[in-house]
């Protein structure tokens, strides 16, 4: 009985450990498109993009600017994401601890 129970708690914890480690490459792979996006397509398209004006032309202020506060976007959302996917998971370490 005792051999069952400690299977079923294996089985569950591969369970979960894998449906975390999906949502967290999910995750990866959604932020590194929009890298990719703000990164090489802003900077490929800079011309056409400075038609558009938004605190002047859009292309410069991706260059300059935009990319940046994007990628300071970016971290900041992938560690709140990852830090609630770990409480959801019970992987969390929590302050004073």
């Amino acid at each position: 009985m005792e051999l069952k129970q400690n299977q079923l708690a294996q089985q569950n914890l591969a369970r979960k450990r894998g449906a975390y480690w999906n949502r967290n490459l999910w995750l990866t792979a959604l932020l590194l498109t929009v890298w990719f996006v703000v990164t090489f397509v802003a900077g490929w398209f800079a011309r056409e993009l400075n038609e558009i004006t938004f605190i002047g032309p859009l292309g410069f202020y991706m260059g300059a600017q935009g990319a940046l506060i994007i990628y300071v976007a970016i971290i900041w959302f992938y560690a709140h994401y990852m830090n609630k996917m770990d409480e959801d998971f019970g992987a969390h370490e929590g302050e004073g601890e």
